[in-house]
């Protein structure tokens, strides 16, 4: 089996007002494949057998996991993995996901870190139970181990065989995983590789309850939340009575600036929520740039500044030409189309249940029992599928506000679900970001250096356990502080992440302007800054290329070194026609290419538009994406994430853009933040490229940004003029046809 081991040098030193970190990106920087001794992924933090795996008497076996379900199916990719080592059937495993009294805590589902650092664990452990049950078994059978062969959770040898079931019992998996248990051989693989239907799909066919939303527990209630109108707002006075008196309103809670309905029903507590906060007095303050001036505002707001690379030389050769370009993104919401929910029940132990759709339950129910003045312990937090997100959306404000309303009416459950309105106004969106590239060429239009300049507010505001990261901290009574927010360093990086070219230049050199204030809120949006900086390095590339006069994938090809990338490049182009492409008016075609983070899953996108000139209409004709994950595990839910983040990532550039003024959020609709509609959905073609035995590489984010370049590019080959700020909206796409 291969070894993979982690190579990387980090030196700090603070050089002109910059602090400047030197590293070695690894290959893989995840211990999937772990040395001796030593345990892969999550297991290495959980390694008792019985946290994982349970073996029962009836035939069925339970895989209990930290990473959750969030529409990308890692739930039924990872017990593909457990049923494969345990050699049997898929239909008899039931997976449990995100229960902090019963899985192990695997931190947050993020990151598309679920199948590298889940997956490898599951394997491991489901391989050393398999071999625990083979010697019981040739203890049982009086034969050697190495004489049985096991079919579906049955273990023979000439002629005679016993089950698992038969063999378990209570105790059997209360040990620490050794790691010496080997993994099955790829090509005895049945269950990985194949496109198992996914196992949360049919309870949501059919109607069954699924969803948070759908919990109808006996004695339910509902809460609503009445938010002060801007995010500075304080309460100065509001008179409760006229709201305790209206129709179903069975409490109003207080707290601070924190104000809270329970009602007999949703609409009674949305309504009494709606009046309540018109009723209030509020401090109000008014001090943001709005979305026309953020961009300024990055660039000239104080900032923590981090040189990540400089390979630049003082003595390289002198370039013929300069060519530089500052791109735009603005705040750009999760877009969820279900809004934010969770159920809440105080018991009579003094123990809170939370039912939530968060991607963190064991960091937010720290977080709760922190809000809430709770002993450790005491909120136990289920992960309950709600409407997908891909980052850091309201799931646990909605949890942490379920929870408050819960506490003033111990024994009755509490449903809470945000209006749209709320959603939208109050989630954390994605951050604002500007992006300043500059490059030397020489007379042949070949590069010779490359300065990439980053400016971002943070990327990560999630939990963490602590309560000043629950929206309803900052207007509770004592108020709870937010932490300062951090970016995230390398291999993963927050601001930075893809902001390091996956090219080769003669001198490159990387600098982020990081700035901790937030004038809107915001935390983690799939991909964090990768977005943004892939379409600013894959616009820029495309520019030097025209400047060049070369051919997009040829000019990429003289500076992508790594192998698998260039592979997935030109199985991209190949697809697409890149060569027998014909062009016509209105009618352009675009690519790009990155490898998330730097060291995961690689991903490229061509795309082929039609741009009206007299309207600024885009229509996105086809789309071809190419994608390399390691050892595909489903491929079918690897298809399912490239084609849902491409198309994600086209209505980010083409739609989406958080508007406000110097107060609020003015998005608070779909009329006033619109999305890709159905009927703008390009047809999709996939390349997807199998590496048996290598790690699994995570297939949730890789798309956003070489969809978003590849799409920026086409319409600057159809147009013949660059736009440099998202959305491409028809009025900035007419001015780019008139320029």
């Amino acid at each position: 089996m291969n070894k993979h081991v982690m190579n990387r040098r980090d030196f700090l030193k603070v050089t002109g007002g910059f602090l400047t970190v030197s590293f070695l990106l690894p290959s893989v920087v995840f211990a999937q494949h772990a040395a001796e001794g030593e345990l892969p992924g999550d297991l290495a933090d959980h390694p008792n057998l019985s946290s994982w795996i349970r073996i029962n008497a009836d035939g069925t076996v339970n895989l209990f996991i930290g990473k959750v379900e969030l529409g990308q199916g890692a739930t039924t990719a990872v017990g593909q993995v457990c049923a494969e080592e345990l050699v049997i059937d898929f239909s008899r495993l039931h997976v449990t996901a995100g229960d902090t009294r019963l899985s192990p805590d695997e931190g947050t589902t993020a990151g598309s870190q679920s199948m590298p650092n889940c997956a490898p664990g599951v394997q491991q452990a489901a391989a050393e139970v398999r071999e625990i049950l083979r010697n019981l078994a040739a203890e049982r059978l009086g034969v050697a181990a190495d004489t049985l062969t096991i079919a579906d959770g049955t273990i023979s040898a000439g002629g005679n065989s016993v089950t698992y079931w038969e063999l378990v019992s209570d105790q059997m998996l209360n040990v620490e995983a050794t790691g010496k248990a080997p993994l099955l051989p790829v090509a005895e693989h049945k269950i990985i590789g194949k496109s198992i239907p996914r196992i949360d799909i049919p309870d949501k066919m059919i109607g069954r309850h699924r969803f948070v939303h759908e919990m109808t527990p006996d004695g339910m209630v509902f809460g609503a939340v009445a938010r002060p109108p801007t995010y500075k707002s304080k309460l100065v006075n509001v008179d409760l009575a006229p709201i305790e008196a209206m129709p179903g309103v069975l409490k109003v809670v207080r707290n601070g600036s924190f104000l809270g309905i329970i009602a007999s029903r949703q609409d009674q507590a949305m309504l009494a929520a709606d009046a309540l906060s018109k009723a209030a007095q509020w401090d109000i303050v008014a001090d943001l740039p709005g979305h026309d001036g953020i961009f300024e505002w990055l660039q000239t707001a104080e900032s923590e500044e981090t040189e990540w690379k400089n390979t630049l030389q003082p003595d390289a050769p002198q370039g013929a030409s300069t060519h530089e370009a500052t791109y735009e993104r603005p705040y750009h919401m999760h877009g969820s189309i279900g809004t934010s929910a969770a159920v809440a029940q105080m018991g009579a132990d003094g123990t809170m249940t939370v039912w939530t759709h968060s991607q963190s339950v064991w960091a937010t129910a720290a977080a709760i029992e922190q809000l809430l003045g709770l002993e450790e312990g005491k909120v136990h937090a289920i992960h309950t599928e709600g409407s997908g997100c891909y980052g850091h959306n309201m799931a646990d404000d909605a949890a942490a506000d379920a929870c408050l309303l819960a506490a003033a009416m111990p024994g009755s459950p509490v449903k809470l679900q945000y209006n749209r309105a709320g959603e939208h106004q109050w989630e954390p969106y994605g951050s604002a970001m500007v992006n300043k590239i500059s490059a030397s060429l020489d007379a042949k239009g070949d590069i010779l250096s490359w300065e990439h300049h980053i400016f971002s507010t943070p990327h990560g505001t999630r939990p963490g356990g602590d309560a000043g990261r629950l929206l309803s901290g900052r207007y509770v009574e004592p108020p709870f502080e937010m932490p300062v927010p951090s970016d995230g360093g390398p291999p993963n990086f927050s601001a930075t992440r893809n902001g390091l070219a996956n090219y080769e230049f003669p001198g490159e050199r990387v600098v982020t302007h990081f700035v901790r204030e937030m004038p809107l809120r915001v935390s983690s949006t799939r991909g964090l800054g990768a977005y943004a900086n892939v379409m600013a390095i894959e616009q820029f590339i495309d520019e030097l290329a025209v400047k060049a006069e070369a051919d997009p994938v040829e000019y990429r090809l003289r500076y992508l070194k790594e192998e698998r990338m260039r592979d997935v490049l030109t199985r991209c182009a190949e697809a697409f026609g890149w060569d027998n492409f014909e062009k016509g008016r209105g009618k352009g075609r675009g690519i790009a290419i990155a490898r998330y983070k730097n060291y995961a899953a690689i991903t490229a996108v061509a795309i082929e538009v039609q741009v009206t000139p007299r309207n600024g209409l885009v229509r996105v004709v086809r789309a071809v994406a190419a994608n390399d994950s390691g050892h595909m595990v489903n491929p079918d839910g690897i298809a399912n994430q490239v084609e849902g983040g491409l198309i994600q990532s086209l209505s980010w550039t083409l739609k989406e853009e958080v508007k406000f003024d110097n107060a609020r959020v003015l998005s608070t609709d779909w009329a006033s933040y619109p999305i890709l509609t159905f009927s703008e959905v390009p047809p999709v073609e996939l390349v997807l490229i199998d590496r048996p035995g290598e790690p699994y590489l995570g297939q949730g984010e890789s798309a956003q940004g070489p969809a978003g370049a590849a799409l920026a590019n086409a319409i600057a080959d159809a147009v013949g003029s660059r736009i440099r700020r998202v959305p491409f909206t028809p009025d900035r796409v007419k001015a780019a046809v008139t320029a």
